[in-house]
């Protein structure tokens, strides 16, 4: 559901819709408008849910209202005519003809309007669809049946797609299935898909909002992510859970779009219960389902779960899309600087790529534009209200947080680029740092001259200086612009034309792995690198707080098959005061996907700081070693190697994937060793037992004592050795997509 000004008619409006069964009022004076994209209406049984999908395929006639489908009135037309006009509807219950086969299905439902979809783009995106195509429709087990349902009504090539229960009895893995299809279907963009459904898994999983149908009314409309995490609101809308009668008040209240943001459970760490209110197949003999059959029904979500789905998504972004050609996005604020993105976008699409003009303004001004502003602040948790409010700051915030949230969603982003100053760039930069690494991101700006840190993150964007300002088009600006658009060129054509080709010319990549390094343990990962070359592509990462963050971003987009973790040092920095200190989700991306991980107490024994006249008067007392003119060192103490191996520890307990921890007790780095100036046994010994006392060990997640120094070649083949019984067990050695 989209509010806000279109430059085209919805895909399907429906207003003031009443029908009646005799006399009993089925639906009553329903509204909903579908502009485009993936929308969901969950219900219990009996609220009038497939009733809607029937009158608006015509084989109800409705006693008031109507039902427009891309700006043109439906009401009371024959299914036949309604069909014609783009309309595909996938029935519940199937509906199949038991003596056609397969092949026979479809030829009988290709030809009504030609577009994209094929007899043999079917066979190509439904595997089994073509090893069963010459077997009946009554041979076909329940997912067959589904996805033959679902092909006969593609092959129509509607506009828009109604689908009643899409996922009723079927099999868990064929209903995720069904969901990535469904999600697919909408970032195409050619298709809209209305999807009826009682399954709340699925419901939410494939839409942004979710409409509430009860009594034959919209209750309301909601934000998927709020409705998956709250248990109590899916009782009270919809009893699930619970079989009792809905609140009175809550079906007293008017339609409305929920616009507050989803609960801050739904972002913890923590598990979701998703409840499904029938878990078979409920018929008109059916008794209330115990609550405790729902229980055992319910699918666990946890959000590490849920992430590693999204990191498969994006780590796939760059493989052949199916959810579109690749498109190079022109993305800025098209009320203060049109016609400098518009001149880049031209350029652009002169170079023939495919190019999506992204409207990022605050001021709530309409543009043409291929994605205005109101569609990305949808992608808000509070909606447009959110974005387009009196406070400028506020504003800039929000509409970067809806557009890097709208980016997520995107499949088939190829590159992107943006033009502006300060406020342009903090707009555009979140979003950029959502996509993988390897996709092209640039962005020309004003602030490029300067300190990039804030903008750049950990990932590999781009930034341009401008030498004017973004104001208009001068001889200047037009060849700054025109560079910048040239070298995006230069970076996406190259990509996308590799595609398989280098993997057909060079063989299948190494798998990569991440390694963490700092200057005082680079012998340790020099020897591993030497152990392991032949076998993975390692790569190397300097642990100076950016560098952490950067390989854990390969991590979070599925580009590292492990981790080799041996310098953990940004922790040192960042719980005591350095310089080069860790975010507080270090270990978050390890946590997240479970990918193997190997790690050590590496450079634990120090916190970094810049020149000696920088150092914080209040460790005047303390003990330092210069390192180089610009890099000064400080040896944690006990009390400070407690807090950290602590703080490391419930990081640790966090990780699904196997662990291996390693505690050097001959030193954590070349200074904490014998007769150097950072060996201190009781600093180490009080970092190693705060690590024991809080890691709760198990088959899976252990920590190790060595008697070595961390440099020594003993330790590195020691983690060699771990490294490849983990991988080997864990079935990770696999080869990681780039």
């Amino acid at each position: 559901m989209n509010e806000g000004p279109h430059t085209a008619a919805p895909a399907l409006d429906v207003k003031g819709l009443d029908v009646y069964y005799g006399h009993s009022h089925a639906l009553q004076g329903v509204n909903l408008t579908l502009e485009q994209g993936v929308f969901s209406v969950v219900g219990r049984n009996g609220m009038g849910k497939t009733t809607l999908c029937n009158t608006i395929m015509g084989l109800l006639r409705p006693s008031g209202g109507s039902v427009r489908v891309r700006g043109q009135d439906v009401t009371g037309l024959a299914p036949a005519s309604i069909a014609r006009l783009g309309v595909g509807y996938v029935p519940q219950g199937r509906r199949l003809w038991r003596s056609l086969s397969v092949d026979e299905h479809l030829h009988l439902a290709a030809g009504m309007r030609r577009g994209n979809w094929t007899v043999e783009r079917i066979y190509e995106s439904f595997p089994r669809l073509a090893e069963r195509k010459n077997h009946g429709g009554g041979q076909l087990s329940g997912g067959e049946q589904q996805m033959l349902a679902i092909s006969r009504a593609l092959l129509t090539n509607p506009h828009l797609l109604i689908m009643d229960e899409p996922t009723e009895g079927l099999a868990p893995v064929i209903v995720a299935q069904v969901e990535e299809m469904l999600v697919r279907l909408g970032e195409d963009g050619d298709m809209s898909v209305l999807v009826i459904e009682q399954n709340i898994g699925v419901a939410t999983a494939v839409s942004r909002n979710v409409a509430v149908m009860v009594n034959g009314r919209i209750n309301r409309i909601i934000d998927s992510a709020r409705l998956a995490a709250d248990r109590e609101l899916q009782q009270r809308l919809l009893g699930v859970g619970l079989h009792a009668e809905i609140d009175p008040d809550v079906a007293a209240r008017p339609q409305r779009a929920e616009t507050e943001r989803a609960p801050q459970a739904a972002q913890s760490n923590r598990p979701v219960r998703i409840y499904i209110s029938n878990p078979t197949p409920p018929t008109r003999w059916s008794q209330p389902v115990p609550i405790a059959r729902i229980e055992a029904a319910a699918r666990t979500l946890s959000t590490a779960v849920a992430r590693i789905e999204e990191v498969r998504q994006r780590r796939d972004a760059h493989a052949p899309l199916t959810s579109g050609p690749p498109v190079v996005l022109v993305a800025g604020t098209l009320d203060t600087k049109g016609t400098e993105l518009r001149y880049i976008r031209d350029i652009i699409a002169a170079s023939g790529l495919r190019t999506r003009l992204v409207d990022l303004s605050t001021s709530g001004k309409p543009s043409t534009c291929d994605v205005t502003a109101q569609e990305i602040a949808l992608n808000h948790g509070r909606g447009g209200p959110a974005v387009f409010g009196h406070d400028r700051g506020a504003a800039v915030t929000a509409m970067a947080e809806a557009f890097a949230n709208w980016v997520r969603r995107q499949g088939n982003i190829a590159g992107i680029i943006s033009a502006g100053g300060s406020g342009g760039a903090s707009l555009v930069a979140p979003a950029m740092r959502a996509l993988p690494i390897g996709v092209p991101k640039l962005i020309i700006s004003s602030v490029a001259s300067g300190d990039v840190g804030p903008y750049v993150g950990p990932v590999d964007i781009t930034m341009m200086y401008s030498v004017t300002d973004i104001q208009g088009l001068n001889s200047i600006s037009r060849a700054i612009l025109a560079n910048g658009a040239h070298a995006l060129v230069g970076m996406v054509k190259p990509r996308l034309d590799r595609g398989t080709s280098q993997e057909r010319r060079t063989g299948a990549p190494l798998p990569a792995i991440g390694i963490s390094m700092f200057g005082v343990t680079t012998p340790a990962v020099q020897k591993i690198v030497a152990h392991l070359h032949d076998e993975f592509e390692c790569l190397v990462f300097h642990a100076t707080g950016v560098g952490g963050r950067s390989m854990e971003k390969l991590v979070d987009s599925g580009q590292l098959a492990a981790v080799i973790d041996l310098t953990t040092t940004e922790v040192c920095d960042l719980l005591v005061g350095g310089v080069f200190p860790a975010t507080e989700d270090r270990f978050g991306a390890m946590i997240r996907t479970r990918v193997p991980y190997v790690g050590s107490a590496g450079a634990l024994d120090m916190v970094n700081f810049g020149a000696p006249d920088t150092i914080p008067e209040r460790f005047a007392k303390r003990k330092f070693h210069v390192h180089n003119p610009q890099v000064t060192l400080m040896r944690t103490t006990p009390e400070e190697n407690e807090r950290i191996g602590r703080w490391i520890g419930e990081r640790l307990n966090q990780m699904d994937g196997p662990v291996r921890f390693f505690l050097p007790e001959g030193g954590v780095s070349a200074l904490d060793a014998p007769g150097q100036p950072f060996w201190d046994p009781e600093a180490d010994a009080a970092l190693f037992g705060a690590l024991e006392r809080t890691v709760r060990q198990t088959s899976n997640r252990q920590l190790i004592r060595t008697k070595h120094n961390i440099n020594d070649p003993e330790f590195a083949a020691t983690i060699v050795s771990a490294f490849r019984a983990l991988l080997g067990r864990a079935g990770a050695r696999r080869r990681a997509t780039r």
